[in-house]
């Protein structure tokens, strides 16, 4: 079992909530509660199909993962799903790489929100005024760009929060433009879910969450 994790049930009904109040539940495989926004939910559809629920939000019972690949390919591998929804499931055999590029998509979509609501900048020198004017923001760079003008963005605004892990490609398909590899966020609900939503990939992709305050933080 990767990383001596544990199996354990699920009770998602459990009236339990972490120190802030909001709500927790029980990894299936390490036995732990942790706050929902830190995990996975999965269900079992309508043909007995595990399905990911990255946005939490499908109907039926929910079975929670900590929102690691190690963990996923563990709940698949020991049908700990099966163990959990007390019934017969089908796994995906390619359930991690769905997940991931649910992921992917869901951070691709949070940038074309904020693209229509004419909260981002792009291009170097669009991204490089915004920086100079301090307004604040997620400042976001293709992880496959180059360096040299990375650096020199991050450091008009050392402190600002940093969205990487699309490729500039991907940047370019969520912003209406052939690629992307510098553009600039505004401060908002938008910024800080792109925040998270990177956070909890680079979780899923690394093994541990990433840190890293939010925009609305770094401004203050």
């Amino acid at each position: 079992m990767a990383g001596g994790l544990q199996t354990h049930a699920e009770n998602e009904t459990a009236p339990a909530s972490d120190a802030d109040g909001g709500p927790v539940r029980r990894c299936i495989v390490t036995g732990k509660k942790r706050p929902v926004a830190e995990l996975l939910r999965f269900v079992v559809g309508p043909d007995d199909r595990i399905v990911p629920d990255l946005a939490a939000g499908l109907p039926g019972r929910g079975l929670w993962l900590s929102a690691r690949r190690d963990v996923v390919n563990t709940a698949s591998e020991k049908k700990l799903f099966a163990k959990a929804a007390k019934r017969k499931v089908i796994v995906p055999p390619d359930l991690a790489d769905e997940i991931e590029a649910q992921m992917v998509r869901r951070c691709m979509d949070a940038l074309g929100l904020a693209r229509r609501a004419g909260q981002v900048v792009a291009g170097f020198e669009k991204a490089n005024a915004w920086l100079r004017a301090a307004r604040g923001g997620l400042l976001v760079a293709a992880r496959d760009g180059g360096e040299d003008g990375k650096s020199k963005l991050r450091a008009l605004a050392p402190g600002l929060a940093q969205f990487t892990v699309l490729d500039a490609a991907e940047l370019g398909r969520a912003l209406g433009r052939d690629h992307v590899v510098h553009a600039v966020v505004a401060p908002g609900r938008l910024a800080d879910r792109l925040v998270f939503e990177q956070n909890r990939l680079l979780g899923f992709r690394e093994g541990a969450p990433a840190g890293g305050l939010s925009p609305s933080q770094t401004d203050e």
